[in-house]
């Protein structure tokens, strides 16, 4: 799948501003950054699920079909099927006057013509797939009757109902205690190896990206500031905002210390600085960084950064 150029408004105040990414075929790829900075809208752009007054511009194709502004009838069959999408409270997302099972059956119904008996047969069947115990009789339950990580393992299970290429995971685990959350990441990284689908993990936990995906893409302020692979971005971070997440990270061993907190929050659409959206909170502002957008450097082959400080012997400009 790729993103480019992605740019939402809302009433006129830009929320995106240029998102280009691309997931490979199985590949496990993070989005992190403080809440605001456009995760979340960024994937609900591409799936043509944001209100009618978003104002959406670039290209989102998948096999080369393009999604932006493509009727509701493709979006329908894209939706679910060749991409799902799990939402991090499934409280809100389960019907609560509707058994589990029936929910299951629907999405296969949808995506994949499957009625009657054969529907419950393989609505169990993705029960057992993602860990739910007795799966037979909890097709009869309802929503209340399971804890949360069970009802967060029945919202894969819709997922994967529609057999996806990618499915896009924006904060499974955030109502779950840690021990779930564990459980969640291991069985999203064990169906990513059984069907061979792409994976897009939307997360604020540093930890939980660096455990479950290939490569991470850093957003701040509606844009894209660094990309690189895990090991890559956690051993040489480029861009100040990406550092300063990293150095928020409490330790595993030695002397306690204070965490070191980025000051300041991420600015408004309608506040936006005039040059780095990034600057007014960044120890290293210079009168640069106030003058203009910064152009997406490449700090190597498969690490680009959106920063003016980034200076390598091999620094190539890319699009921003």
């Amino acid at each position: 799948m790729a993103i480019s150029g992605l740019t939402v408004a809302f009433d006129g105040q830009a929320a995106l501003r240029g998102i280009d990414v691309t997931v490979a075929p199985g590949e496990a790829l993070g989005m992190v950054g403080e809440s605001g900075c456009g995760k979340s809208v960024t994937w609900l752009a591409a799936l043509g699920l944001l209100p009618a007054r978003a104002r959406i511009g670039g290209s989102v194709t998948i096999s080369g079909q393009e999604l932006v502004g493509a009727p509701a009838a493709l979006l329908d069959r894209v939706r679910g099927g060749r991409i799902a999408m799990i939402f991090q409270d499934p409280a809100s997302s389960l019907n609560p006057v509707h058994r589990i099972g029936r929910q299951v059956t629907e999405a296969l119904s949808l995506h994949r013509g499957m009625n009657g008996g054969a529907a419950r047969a393989e609505a169990k069947r993705l029960f057992d797939q993602v860990g739910i115990p007795d799966a037979a009789r909890r097709l009869d339950a309802y929503p209340h009757e399971l804890s949360g990580g069970q009802n967060q393992r029945v919202m894969i299970a819709i997922a994967l109902a529609g057999q996806p290429e990618l499915l896009v995971a924006d904060e499974p685990t955030t109502a779950l205690d840690v021990t779930i959350q564990a459980q969640i990441l291991e069985l999203l990284q064990a169906l990513r190896r059984e069907t061979g689908m792409a994976l897009v993990l939307i997360s604020h936990d540093l930890g939980v990206v660096a455990e479950a995906c290939d490569r991470v893409a850093v957003m701040y302020a509606g844009r894209i500031v660094e990309e690189a692979p895990v090991a890559r971005l956690f051993d040489g971070a480029a861009h100040p905002y990406t550092q300063g997440l990293i150095g928020a990270l409490p330790p595993i061993d030695g002397p306690r210390r204070p965490l070191a907190a980025i000051p300041g929050g991420v600015p408004e659409p309608w506040a936006m600085p005039p040059g780095c959206a990034f600057a007014p909170r960044c120890a290293h502002r210079a009168a640069v960084c106030d003058a203009a957008l910064p152009d997406t450097r490449r700090v190597a082959p498969d690490h680009r950064a959106a920063c003016t400080r980034v200076r390598t012997a091999s620094a190539e400009m890319v699009p921003a």
